[in-house]
């Protein structure tokens, strides 16, 4: 388990955008294969990695094993962060990164059930408890369905998709992967040419909808922004518009950023002072050369800000589901 089965996405500005260095405290939010977590300990600052995902276990293990005394593990999605921060027992925290999305190792993992394109059992679970994609496409009525499918997926089909998944399971209930893909497929006609497969959007949809993570992302960035020390730092990469557009609106309220409105027009003014300040304007992007070796890059986006003295805002979770 020393060598990480996928390669950490914009390592080198995530690294550039935390600065870590001996006797820093970094939380890794999304531990994985441990990718971000090695290169963050190699600058000789500790680590607290969070991952609700039970099978990065045998990495955890070896990274403890490589940096004994600097590193440890704690089984929580991101809304846990501020407890396992207070949990550790220090007494500053210096930085947070998030990587956002389903892992290329979870992907490869066929017993996971996240892919359409490997048959599996239709879980898509990144914890071992809660409700599984089978659960919700068994059980779900046509208006709930459709409605995460457009939400979480962008599918401009949702309805018709519904209505599939509804008609095949008064035969049969769904149970697993390549079977709920070909009945997409089949509800969209194909898409013969289209540069995506039909049921990437429906997939991701389930995703986001097993693992709540959009809901998630935000309560980990408030917690992030709750726990890190004045001059802390704060990276999140992400990899698809809904989780991106959240990051952008959270540092873009959070640094006082917001529009203003029309000079005719009142406006209230919040006596809320900036508790971030950002390291770059917009995103960061993969160059060519980590495009080409790396898929998963191209779509990534990296946000960085600092924290400042300011208290942290009042909670404003909850705004993705709606």
């Amino acid at each position: 388990m020393s060598e990480a089965p996928h390669a950490p996405v914009l390592l080198a500005e995530v690294i550039e955008a935390l600065a870590p260095g001996p006797g820093d405290v970094v939380i890794d939010a999304t531990f994985g294969a441990g990718g971000y977590t090695r290169a963050i300990l190699a600058t000789g600052a500790q680590v607290i990695g969070l991952d609700r995902d039970p099978t990065v276990q045998p990495h955890a293990d070896a990274v403890a094993a490589a940096f004994p005394d600097r590193f440890q593990l704690v089984r929580t999605p991101f809304s846990g962060l501020a407890q396992a921060f207070a949990d550790s027992g220090k007494a500053r925290l210096d930085g947070a990164v998030f990587d956002i999305g389903v892992s290329s190792m979870q992907l490869d993992q066929a017993e996971r059930g996240f892919s359409f394109m490997r048959d599996g059992p239709l879980d898509m679970r990144m914890s071992d408890d809660g409700a599984t994609a089978a659960d919700i496409v068994n059980t779900w009525d046509h208006g709930p369905l459709a409605h995460i499918f457009k939400l979480y997926g962008e599918e401009r089909q949702s309805g018709r998709v519904a209505t599939a998944i509804l008609r095949r399971r008064v035969e049969r209930p769904f149970d697993r992967t390549l079977d709920l893909a070909e009945v997409v497929e089949k509800a969209l006609g194909g898409r013969r040419g289209a540069p995506i497969h039909p049921a990437t959007r429906v997939f991701q949809a389930l995703r986001i909808a097993v693992n709540d993570e959009l809901g998630e992302l935000e309560r980990g960035l408030e917690a992030a922004e709750a726990t890190l020390a004045p001059g802390g730092r704060l990276a999140v990469v992400s990899f698809h518009s809904l989780e991106d557009r959240i990051v952008k609106a959270f540092l873009t309220e959070r640094t006082g950023n917001t529009p203003a409105g029309s000079r005719h027009a009142p406006v209230a003014i919040d006596p809320r002072k900036p508790s971030f300040t950002l390291q770059f304007k917009g995103a960061r992007e993969a160059g060519d050369e980590e495009r080409s070796a790396n898929p998963r890059a191209r779509s990534a986006k990296l946000r960085a800000a600092i924290r400042t003295e300011a208290p942290a805002w009042a909670s404003l979770s909850g705004r993705a589901a709606a």
